[in-house]
């Protein structure tokens, strides 16, 4: 599905996803530079996001893949 994550300086990371008017704040992360790994909202979905250069810019678009209900 389609993403946006931005950096806000009240919420610090978000994610949006327009097909479901949905904005949640990251709450997890796997990796720090957050590319490659899972990310968990403040909703509980977990989304795996693709491989990206550390220093990528946000706002950003991307596609990402929600994981069923398994233990990140």
């Amino acid at each position: 599905m389609k993403v946006m994550i931005r950096r806000s300086p009240e919420a610090g990371l978000s994610i949006y996803v327009p097909k479901k008017d949905l904005e949640e704040p990251i709450v997890e992360t796997q990796y720090e530079s957050l590319w490659g790994g899972w990310i968990r909202i403040a909703n509980g979905w977990i989304l795996d996001l693709p491989e990206m250069a550390a220093e990528t810019q946000l706002p950003i678009t991307v596609n990402a893949r929600k994981r069923g209900d398994e233990e990140a």
